[in-house]
């Protein structure tokens, strides 16, 4: 049964209280989804502070499939505004306004995902967790609230996307024989995780983006996956184990 992490007893974060945490398979920001939602197999647990996992706050959630989640990116260090970023949507190389992107790099640091409600449980203490899945997180974000995704409300079937209209460009992933046995005591949910992530080509986005001969690596379910870019498929070259993450 997952258990709670304890914190500093005000649970404060860059100044805000934090209602609690997520634990998602990311070691890293590396690789991190860049949107709710790409990886859908990749299963994360919203743990509460009390009084915040108090089960009469939960009351009613258990009707609806999907939450907004709202957090902070506490590993982006707070630094002087800047009006302009560069998205990797757009190549990384072409500035806009800071508040037409989804940049970690904002005034507040605060975000925003609407996941799928997988379970809603409850610890030895009685205290609520929730099983999300498709989180765009790194392990351990600290969260700030959660709310109810509304469809009636929340989607709007002509809204326009300016230029994330569309969704990105998958890619094909294959694995090699030894990056199979590297990750033989994952289960399937967990490897087509991965194979979600790589499709999404988490290279940074200022490079070329076609064929190059580097390795990358990044730390998923405690794994150092390490792989690169072949005749426009994604190669995974090896998944190593890794007890120190």
């Amino acid at each position: 049964m997952p258990t709670l992490e304890t914190k500093d007893e005000d649970h404060l974060v860059a100044g805000m209280e934090t209602i609690g945490y997520i634990n998602t398979p990311y070691d890293e920001k590396f690789a991190v989804p860049r949107q709710p939602g790409l990886a859908p197999h990749a299963v994360s647990t919203i743990f509460f502070y009390p009084p915040y996992d108090d089960p009469l706050a939960f009351e009613g959630l258990e009707g609806f499939s999907h939450i907004h989640v709202i957090f902070l990116f506490d590993r982006i260090k707070k630094t002087e505004f800047s009006a302009r970023v560069r998205p990797p949507r757009l190549g990384g190389n072409r500035r806009i306004g800071v508040f037409a992107s989804r940049s970690p790099f904002r005034p507040s640091r605060i975000g925003l995902s609407v996941m799928k409600l997988e379970k809603i449980g409850k610890n030895s203490h009685g205290g609520v967790f929730l099983v999300v899945s498709g989180a765009d997180l790194t392990n351990r974000t600290p969260i700030v609230d959660i709310k109810p995704y509304v469809p009636f409300v929340d989607a709007v079937p002509d809204a326009k996307g300016g230029f994330a209209d569309q969704a990105p460009k998958l890619h094909e992933v294959c694995f090699s024989k030894k990056a199979l046995d590297d990750l033989n005591d994952l289960n399937f949910g967990e490897i087509a995780a991965i194979k979600e992530t790589l499709a999404q080509d988490p290279r940074p986005a200022y490079k070329n983006r076609g064929e190059d001969d580097k390795v990358y690596g990044f730390g998923m379910y405690r794994h150092e996956i390490r792989f690169k870019v072949s005749a426009g498929t994604i190669l995974v070259e090896s998944g190593e184990r890794v007890t120190d993450l």
